[in-house]
């Protein structure tokens, strides 16, 4: 059986998608942070069959949910205070996401002005549909995950 020390303050990113924790570590750019970050990849699960589960040590305001919000709202995060789990968040699609997803449409300002930031707004919460906040280009997380 593994054994994966607990926490004392951080987060614990639970029911991610087996496999998908790589990607979110580079999203949430855990490789930045002066922090310890525990990655379990492939764990049992009753609910899931199998999942991820990343563990991050750092004050608890250091995470940008919207990004975890916006790769998979199904995760489940655990905040972490003094050892023991204090609170539950829930997480939605998040009404803008900046500097995520990156608008492919070669006449975006974005383009030409490569400083300004990639700004995608919901457009669409059922069909998981963004578009860019400068040119209305349509980004679509289904979309891009059935390719």
């Amino acid at each position: 059986m593994l054994n994966v020390g607990k926490i004392e303050e951080g987060l614990v990113l639970d029911h991610i998608k087996a496999g998908k924790s790589m990607e979110i570590y580079r999203y949430l750019q855990l490789d930045k942070l002066d922090c310890t970050v525990a990655i379990i990849k492939n764990a049992r699960s009753n609910k899931m069959e199998k999942k991820d589960i990343i563990k991050v040590e750092c004050d608890i305001d250091t995470l940008n949910l919207d990004i975890l919000g916006y790769i998979d709202h199904n995760i489940t995060v655990n905040v972490i205070q003094k050892g023991e789990i204090v609170e539950k968040k829930a997480l939605h699609l998040p009404k803008e996401i900046k500097n995520v997803i990156h608008c492919h449409n070669p006449r975006c300002i974005t383009s030409i002005e490569q400083e300004l930031p990639h700004i995608f707004v919901l457009a669409d919460a059922a069909k998981e549909v963004y578009r860019c906040k400068y040119c209305e280009e349509k980004y679509s997380k289904k979309a891009s995950r059935d390719k």
